[in-house]
């Protein structure tokens, strides 16, 4: 059934759930040191686990601490207001939300982001007093130094993560723009910033446009990086006769950019030739600096933040639900197959899941710990700093399952010792998550590259972490109906405002409560009017973007939560007064795509991409769209984006949609200055029929004694599961333009 709000829903989700203890303990030392004795606002310095009434209606007597330990790291302190609503709110007993008219619409605009694994949300960072002209002159002074004649910047570490650690994000130091996608680029007198539409209007807002040129990726006259460079190197080679010189730091690249722009380089050659002799010149090459450190650190110097080495924790089996050593008989049987001598393992979310353990820290709302793994057919090691293996649980963990501890710096030299001591040695590495600086080392003759062993392993949950996201589902529903409540209340009943950070303050602190709960599952983006069309917008104090929400206008809120169990990730948009028709009109098109998304049955072998179109037919309907995509995948107890599974438009991701797969639904609507709609559930992949199920969750191959029968040709059909529990506002609805259907969904 779906969860739409009414005045009884509250006391629905707690009637339910009364025997969960809301209870949290302080789990991370970071935040510990900064809160100890911090009593202004009433906080002990014990750091214990505390418990809490479940009662919505009971006044909060969570500690400050666990309130605002995220705002925390990011250098804040939390707002008096806040402290005074934390300690004095009750709850509305009147939950019924009205409708009506707001004000306002002008231009439309949508909005897009590279959804094949992502609609990702933002990390931000603090950058230096340092201005881009200073930065930009050191960054020339040392490129004229190397003979290069452009650097590249781009988001990524070592693993080409997602979400990056502070140290890494060197992109965001050099430019201003703190959005979680992007690339620069800095030629002798130019910066360009290349990021897609999701960060557009960021980007323009950020960027200091007396130094860095914009480049609205997937415009029509905005070229690709590759062409772009290779434009560059062109024009320099018919110009000047001289080799364009790219700068890079091979060990935050992938080797298919590497690899992308040396075909383009040659072949730009082959079409220029050589008018005295007919031979191919070198137009551009890449020079990846080895013998340098990464050009940006230096410019940063000491402000530059410490790599972090955040201690690893066991992930349970009770949660993981597949030991490690059972995790790499099936990796070494998938080698044998290839004839593979070893695997390579460099994204950290497969690294975690590979080891079943998790790290707090390292990346801010990512349960990984920075780190390298290997499998060979009698060995398997993992590559990190010694001080992320400081307790006896893990140390023995790792003993247990015949796992090597090496240094981080080692893993480079230990593929090149494999290769040469192994005979007909083979390396299984998926080139597209792995960094230029291993893959190159790699000969032609020695790779192979393929999608890895962990990636659809991780991507299809097995029985204990599909019971523990769905647990985890459960506890965030409390939570969020614990905020609504209070959110409603503050507005309609006590006919206050609330600031978009006191909204992410309060949101955070109701999760805290919950059992199990570590951190957010990424930063929360609480925006109130036409901040909601900002797809990635991020309530900061003091800034002139902050709205306060009221009765006048809507607010859009994306969230979720990191749980020992699962992971959570959550939008809902509501209006607390009086929306207008095309307000109403657009989020009732909205919910339709998510309930159309929600009830496709489909038959195996179904990409993402085929599921999308059903998303967006009633906006289409209407002559609006949405630019990102409609769902990624999520992880257990895990990244809360994860591969290799989207339901997208490019449909060039084929990677087909298998049971036990969790993807997000998350249809939408924005309009720039306006305001902006999005709903998003996470959905489960199930089979229709339950002895295909029990099959399944037993392990039960075809071929095996009680595989379910089927006749020649018949197939077999999939559907979603919902996991989300959390309320949809039903006074936002247009029921004319809901079928029965829809209406009974």
């Amino acid at each position: 059934m779906a969860f739409l709000l009414s005045p009884n829903v509250y006391a629905f989700c707690f009637s339910s759930l009364n025997n969960i203890k809301v209870a949290s303990s302080f789990r991370d030392d970071r935040f510990r040191s900064k809160i100890t004795g911090l009593t202004e606002s009433g906080t002990t310095s014990t750091g214990t686990a505390i418990s809490f009434s479940p009662n919505v209606h009971s006044t909060l007597s969570l500690p400050s601490f666990l309130v605002h330990r995220q705002h925390l790291l990011r250098g804040g302190a939390m707002s008096s207001s806040t402290k005074h609503n934390l300690s004095t709110s009750s709850s509305s007993t009147d939950t019924s939300i009205a409708t009506a008219s707001s004000a306002t619409s002008t231009s439309t605009r949508k909005s897009s982001t590279d959804t094949d694994n992502n609609n990702s949300k933002d990390i931000k960072t603090e950058t230096t007093n340092m201005t881009p002209s200073p930065k930009l002159s050191a960054l020339r002074s040392k490129m004229k130094s190397l003979g290069i004649h452009c650097y590249v910047i781009p988001t990524d570490d070592p693993h080409l993560s997602e979400y990056v650690p502070e140290a890494y994000m060197r992109r965001a130091f050099l430019t201003g723009f703190t959005g979680s996608a992007g690339t620069a680029i800095v030629t002798a007198d130019e910066a360009f910033l290349w990021t897609d539409s999701r960060y557009f209007n960021e980007a323009g807002l950020q960027l200091d446009a007396d130094h860095w040129t914009l480049m609205k990726q997937g415009l029509p006259k905005v070229p690709t990086i590759i062409k772009f460079l290779t434009k560059q190197a062109t024009d320099k080679y018919k110009s000047e006769k001289e080799v364009f010189q790219v700068g890079l730091d091979a060990y935050v690249h992938s080797a298919s950019f590497a690899k992308e722009l040396t075909e383009a380089f040659e072949k730009a050659a082959a079409d220029i030739g050589d008018t005295d002799d007919q031979s191919i010149p070198t137009v551009g090459t890449i020079n990846t600096l080895d013998s340098e450190s990464n050009l940006i650190d230096e410019i940063w110097g000491n402000e530059r933040p410490p790599i972090p080495t955040s201690p690893f924790r066991v992930h349970p089996i009770e949660y993981a639900g597949c030991t490690v050593e059972d995790k790499l008989d099936e990796i070494r049987d998938q080698m044998k197959e290839k004839k593979a001598t070893l695997s390579v393992f460099s994204a950290l979310d497969d690294v975690a899941y590979l080891l079943n353990v998790r790290a707090m820290g390292d990346v801010s709302t990512c349960p990984v710990g920075i780190a390298y793994a290997t499998v060979e057919m009698d060995t398997a090691s993992i590559y990190c700093d010694p001080a992320k293996i400081c307790s006896d649980q893990v140390r023995a963990h790792f003993e247990n399952a015949g796992i090597v501890i090496k240094p981080y710096d080692s893993i480079v030299p230990d593929i090149t010792t494999h290769i040469s001591a192994v005979k007909r040695s083979k390396v299984w590495i998926d080139k597209k998550r792995a960094n230029y600086a291993i893959s190159r080392i790699i000969p032609d003759a020695n790779i192979i590259d393929e999608q890895n062993a962990v990636t659809p392993m991780k991507s299809t949950k097995n029985a204990a972490e599909m019971e523990g996201m769905r647990k985890a589902h459960i506890v965030d529903g409390v939570a969020m109906a614990h905020f609504i409540s209070w959110l409603e209340n503050q507005i309609v009943n006590n006919g206050k405002s609330v600031s978009e950070v006191e909204i992410d303050e309060v949101l955070m602190n109701y999760r805290a409560q919950q059992p199990g709960y570590l951190e957010d599952s990424f930063p929360t983006i609480a925006g109130v009017g036409s901040n909601g069309a900002i797809i990635h917008y991020r309530a900061k104090k003091g800034s002139d973007l902050m709205k306060f929400l009221d009765h006048k206008n809507p607010i859009l809120i994306d969230s979720g939560g990191q749980y020992e169990y699962g992971t959570t990730d959550v939008t809902r948009t509501w209006h607390f007064g009086q929306a207008d028709s095309k307000f109403i009109d657009c989020y009732t098109r909205v919910l339709k795509g998510n309930i159309g998304v929600d009830s496709m049955i489909f038959p195996e072998n179904t990409p993402g991409f085929v599921l999308d179109v059903f998303a967006r037919k009633f906006l289409w309907e209407a002559g609006i769209d949405y630019g990102h995509g409609t769902g990624h995948g999520v992880g257990a107890a895990l990244n809360v984006h994860e591969g290799p599974q989207s339901i997208s438009p490019r449909w060039a991701n084929k990677e087909v949609l298998k049971k036990g797969m969790v993807l997000s639904n998350e249809p939408g609507y924005y309009e720039d200055g306006n305001f902006g709609i999005r709903i998003e559930n996470l959905l489960e992949v199930t089979y229709v029929q339950e002895e295909d199920n029990n099959a399944y969750d037993n392990d039960i191959k075809e071929g095996d004694e009680g595989f379910p029968k089927k006749e020649i040709g018949q197939k077999t059909f999939l559907k979603f599961n919902k996991l989300t529990m959390i309320p949809i506002q039903k006074s936002l609805i247009d029921v004319k333009l809901m079928s029965v259907e829809e209406l009974d969904w």
